[in-house]
């Protein structure tokens, strides 16, 4: 076994190389994660002519379904830091001739210059910030008084296959260094607690969460085992460690990685695991 470095799982340049891995995965990470969009729209329940702020929007795709469900009597503003998916939002929402718009910036600092917004919506976008207290009373302020939120956020890793399992057997080959709990990045909400006192701490109130748990395509849906190992080293943080370890070590965790996969294969599916997030809400 070989040392894996620490900062390769530390944080996540969703700017720079995180953003452009994202872009280059694009419809295989939607896939994974559309289901429990799916249902986070479902529970936040768009209506026409409503005002939605789209939080860490992507590739556009919720914001996309967001001014569908508005209609052009609202609006359906997407948020992202990374300028490479803001430019593809910008691009799908032209092609599908959507009055979705689309902003390249910071939500942590960023002031628009927009009436204030009705909803806010999040996707898994809102775990990434350094200081989320902070951050959060900023977006509150581009927020109309009592605007519900709804965010999807992981809960913890142990209910996570898709992560556990892959960890699991990547560090049989390099030693990677624990989690810090609440660090940013995909599980810094995994804890409700602390996730109701970031938001209260904000000026939000009223949070309450319902799980969602089910199985999604790791590498997008009909993935085969091979290809799933490819989406997993060539887009997760877990590819750059294998990377550094060298070419051995790296052919040595994607046989395992493959044999893994293979015993979690649907035909017709893809490579099924097991997920779990939490749907939130709260008010501003």
């Amino acid at each position: 076994m070989t040392q894996g470095g620490t900062e390769a799982l530390k944080g996540e340049d969703w700017a720079g190389e995180m953003g452009a891995r994202w872009l280059a995965s694009l419809d295989r990470f939607e896939g994974m994660i559309a289901p429990i969009g799916t249902a986070l729209l479902a529970q936040a329940d768009y209506q026409t002519g409503e005002r939605v702020l789209d939080l860490g929007c992507g590739g556009g795709a919720t914001t996309l379904a967001i001014a569908e469900a508005v209609g052009p009597q609202g609006a359906a503003l997407g948020l992202d830091v990374a300028p490479m998916l803001v430019a593809k939002a910008i691009e799908r929402a032209a092609s599908a001739d959507s009055h979705a718009r689309f902003v390249c910036a910071d939500a942590a600092t960023v002031r628009l210059d927009e009436p204030p917004f009705d909803r806010l919506f999040s996707r898994f976008g809102s775990m990434f910030f350094e200081t989320p207290v902070a951050a959060f009373r900023n977006i509150k302020t581009m927020l109309k008084p009592a605007a519900r939120i709804d965010l999807a956020v992981w809960a913890n890793p142990r209910d996570n296959l898709w992560m556990m399992e892959v960890m699991g057997v990547v560090r049989r080959h390099v030693e990677i260094p624990p989690a810090v709990p609440r660090a940013p990045g995909p599980f810094a909400f995994e804890d409700l607690a602390y996730l109701e006192d970031v938001l209260t701490g904000a000026g939000f109130s009223g949070m309450e969460a319902v799980a969602y748990q089910g199985k999604q395509p790791v590498g997008g849906s009909g993935a085969s085992p091979e290809d799933a190992v490819d989406f997993v080293l060539s887009s997760m943080a877990v590819g750059r460690v294998l990377d550094e370890a060298g070419a051995v070590i790296r052919e040595a965790a994607r046989s395992d990685l493959v044999e893994l996969f293979r015993d979690r294969h649907i035909p017709e599916q893809g490579v099924m695991m097991g997920s779990k997030a939490w749907l939130v809400t709260a008010r501003a």
